[in-house]
């Protein structure tokens, strides 16, 4: 049985995956904040999604400019400048006195986002151990989960604190203090020195890496399938990306990226208190406490997905999902019919609305519970004017508890399948010498739909309705459903050698895999396995059949 990594593998894993951290923090806090944000300084749903979409605008240039700089400099300096990019962009908004100024911090807090997202999981990678790379990679994926958790804890906790919103900025500022302090002992990637022809200290942190006891035959492999790695990569070029053989993956890994934004859910995280306000909610506090229930069931179900990926495989997992989340929000938005009903936000006058829901969600209204009337801000008849919703009658309640069961349960299905899958399929049906290049177009497609997605779904729910808007989520997974029946292969149990022959219409290597006898731990043998491409797929990123244990 493979020897557990030693402990200095683990604390360089804590050390990055604090980036996860961090992305999972900023992008998750501006859900509770927002609530309050909106409230104190009077912002138009335009605003809000722009204070959103700020994030997401910073992360698709961080994005697409580290992986260029993290080759030049190495990881261990983009992970510095990240943690000061999270340190600034935190000091920004805390003491922003401004829509724009807010917005400049969270554009620069995207900067460190999208750095974070492209270099964590590839410095792990590269000094993990490969028995256990997997494994630890996914790590990364849990700290961004529960990042997003935590941001929402400390929302329910400081909603009704004085300035509580800009605590929960400031706070984001601590864990990039300590990844700061930690670096000093964070290794370079040894693939980094070896391009600098820096061999001994590779051969030294390789070493380290995989413990005293390690055959030096195992380290010479490594190194060895480092420098022919490079040889490849550098042999290719972007427009090896228009072959027929390149082409079709590079589709498909795109348009499941798409599909991962386009699907709504970090509408979802975004937004999830607004909704539950929209919802029924009584309270900004009652409405972001729901809000932590949802986090966590993203998380739960993401360490659920870790578990089960080798044993279902990628397709499948998929497919259950994608019909599940479009279960989700058809249900989400027959429940807002209840509450809001089928009405488009845009009344010249307030008295138009006969629901608290539509009233809520029109900038320029709040509701009179007592009179059960909708009005303009600040009219003087009503002294007890607000913008949040009680649920008063039964039918009301009904519609409030179905959106909130409906959205952890299309939440839980995103994470268990299209959460993860999209990120795992792109690292596995690249051929080696263009999967860096593949891997950050389809990153960036993330991002820029990620972008579209936060900056129009409020003005949807104005124009369209909210159930409207859910249902054009839904109908848009509908057509990713079809893509994934026809396009997306299996790549279950496949050397990624061997995954490139699918796309070419050679089916013998799944069934290979399939045929042959399963063992019931793939790590039994202690350093076993080579560093060469031939490494078995789902090793790259989400772990071998062992982590099933």
């Amino acid at each position: 049985m493979a020897q557990a990594p030693p402990r200095f593998v683990f604390f360089v894993v804590f050390c990055i995956t604090i980036g996860g951290l961090l992305f999972g923090y900023d992008t998750g806090v501006i859900s509770g904040a927002l609530v309050v944000i909106k409230d104190e300084w009077n912002l138009s749903s335009t605003q809000q999604e722009f204070i959103v979409g700020g994030t997401t605008l910073g992360a698709i240039v961080g994005g697409l400019f580290s992986g260029y700089f993290a080759d030049r400099w190495g990881r261990r300096v983009i992970t510095f400048l990240s943690s000061l990019v999270f340190i600034l962009g935190a000091l920004i908004m805390t003491f922003s006195n401004h829509y724009s100024v807010l917005i400049g911090g969270r554009v620069v807090v995207g900067l460190a986002v999208g750095a974070a997202s492209m270099v964590v999981p590839i410095y792990i990678g590269e000094l993990a151990p490969k028995e256990f790379r997997g494994r630890l990679v996914t790590l990364n994926v849990l700290a961004i989960t529960g990042g997003q958790l935590i941001a929402y804890l400390l929302a329910w906790a400081l909603t009704d604190v004085h300035n509580g919103w800009r605590w929960m900025f400031a706070i984001s500022a601590f864990p990039a203090a300590i990844q700061l302090c930690c670096l000093p002992w964070l290794p370079e990637s040894p693939r980094v020195l070896i391009r600098r022809n820096q061999e001994d200290k590779a051969r030294g942190i390789l070493h380290r890496i995989y413990g005293s006891k390690v055959p030096e035959s195992i380290v010479d492999d490594e190194l060895e399938s480092m420098r022919q790695s490079m040889r490849t990569e550098n042999a290719s070029r972007y427009v090896d990306l228009l072959r027929p053989i390149n082409l079709k993956p590079l589709i498909v890994a795109c348009v499941l990226q798409l599909m991962q934004q386009f699907s709504g859910f970090n509408t979802a995280m975004y937004y999830s208190a607004t909704i539950l306000k929209m919802a029924g909610f009584a309270s900004t506090k009652s409405a972001t406490q729901f809000s932590i229930a949802i986090a966590a069931t993203n998380m739960i179900m993401t360490i659920v997905a870790i578990v089960i990926i080798d044993r279902f495989g990628r397709r499948k997992l998929l497919l259950i999902s994608f019909v599940g989340m479009i279960v989700g929000l058809v249900l989400l938005g027959i429940a807002f019919i209840f509450i809001v009903g089928l009405v488009k936000i845009t009344k010249d006058e307030c008295g138009e609305y006969i629901k608290c829901g539509a009233c809520a969600l029109d900038d320029k209204c709040n509701w009179s519970p007592g009179s059960l009337v909708c009005t303009f801000k600040g009219d003087a008849r009503f002294t007890d004017l607000t913008d949040a919703c009680g649920s008063v009658t039964t039918r009301d309640r009904a519609g409030t508890w179905l959106a909130l069961a409906s959205l952890i349960f299309y939440v839980a299905l995103y994470a268990v399948g299209l959460g993860n899958v999209p990120w795992l399929v792109q690292s596995e049906i690249f051929a080696q010498g263009i999967r860096s290049k593949a891997g950050s177009l389809a990153t960036a497609t993330n991002w820029v739909s990620n972008f579209i997605i936060s900056v129009t779904f409020l003005t949807m729910t104005l124009h369209i309705t909210a159930s409207g808007t859910f249902w054009l989520y839904a109908g848009i997974l509908f057509l990713g459903l079809v893509f994934v029946v026809f396009m997306v292969p299996e790549t279950k149990g496949l050397k990624l050698e061997d995954v490139q022959k699918l796309f070419m219409g050679d089916q013998r290597a799944y069934r290979r895999a399939e045929s042959a006898p399963k063992s019931r731990d793939s790590g039994e043998d202690e350093y076993a396995g080579s560093s060469s491409d031939g490494d078995s797929a789902k090793s790259v990123v989400v772990g071998s059949s062992s982590a099933q244990r």
